[in-house]
């Protein structure tokens, strides 16, 4: 199967008119993060990923400023530039960030991170743009007059901006932003899985709200993907006995099945109504066609109600 052979019939983005794909393809992983994926990417492998990512049909790409310092976005804007920009109808999704060095989330760095988001993606603007890991903030700051999220209206308004969204962990604060109505989409990140089932409720009540929800990190940052022999961590740190038993109790039962651990990770998310788009990271081009071959594999009605008691108990979720 090629890339180019699968057909991905687009999907509303919530109350925007942004279309996208099931799929979106994640510049975490590519930007040689080790410290938080457990492994490097050299970059003109990651160069040549974005590339396949670029040749597939999957028109959605989700990078950020502070994905390996600017590298992230710098490699996909190279990718972009030798093909004369991003395609018709192609949504490229960055997030602002908080300064790295001192910490600082002020409307001014919001400002400074799109600006340089811009220059090293080389386009003027962007068609979504995330307010990225509020959570080192408090939420009084975030929504403050002059603060990081006045300062993104001010942006979306200038046309620097097509729509604004909230990325982060911690289900109870995101639910407060989004209630908030200052955001179009959601993105939350490693907490609705196989194993870990948190963000039920912010999914409910985004997907009520008109929020669009993109859902990252269905294979919990590998162990889903890999299989928890091979990669022993879930959301980017050392995975617990628990959830290492219960990651393997899902594996086998969906070996029982037929069907490949990584193709139920995915499937479990692209398969909910409430989910507009999953975001997937790759970092060989390899993976860019077998990904989509994951996400289109036939799941036996079945094997669903066999994997539901399976997740990690509430207490180990991420919450």
């Amino acid at each position: 199967m090629t890339a180019g052979a699968v057909p991905f019939p687009p999907r509303r983005l919530g109350r925007t008119e942004l279309w996208v794909p099931e799929i979106c393809f994640g510049g975490g992983a590519l930007s040689n993060m080790p410290a938080a994926f457990g492994y490097e990417v050299p970059e003109e492998r990651a160069r040549e990923t974005v590339r396949a990512v670029l040749r597939s049909p999957v028109g959605f790409l989700d990078t950020a400023a502070g994905y390996g310092d600017g590298r992230g976005e710098r490699i996909i804007g190279e990718a972009l530039a030798e093909i004369g920009g991003p395609p018709p109808g192609f949504v490229l999704a960055t997030k602002v960030d908080r300064d790295p060095a001192t910490g600082d989330y002020s409307g001014a760095q919001v400002r400074r991170s799109l600006e340089g988001s811009l220059e090293r993606l080389g386009v003027d603007r962007v068609p979504l743009l995330y307010l990225h890991d509020p959570e080192h903030i408090s939420f009084e700051e975030a929504m403050a007059p002059g603060g990081p999220v006045e300062e993104l209206s001010r942006l979306r308004d200038e046309g620097l901006a097509r729509y604004l969204g909230v990325a982060g962990g911690p289900v109870d604060l995101m639910g407060r932003y989004v209630a908030t109505g200052a955001f179009d989409v959601l993105l939350t990140h490693n907490r609705w899985t196989l194993l870990d089932r948190s963000a039920g409720r912010l999914i409910d009540d985004a997907h009520a709200a008109g929020v669009g929800v993109v859902n990252a990190a269905p294979f919990g940052g590998g162990v889903l993907a890999k299989g928890p022999e091979a990669h022993a961590r879930y959301a980017y740190a050392e995975a617990g006995p628990v959830v290492l038993d219960r990651a393997r109790r899902i594996a086998a039962a969906c070996a029982a099945h037929g069907v490949p651990l990584p193709a139920a990770a995915v499937r479990f998310s692209t398969r909910d109504p409430r989910i507009a788009s999953t975001v997937l990271g790759v970092t060989r081009p390899e993976r860019v066609a077998e990904t989509l071959e994951l996400s289109r594999w036939s799941i036996p009605e079945e094997l669903w109600p066999t994997l539901e008691p399976l997740a990690a108990p509430a207490e180990y979720w991420q919450r």
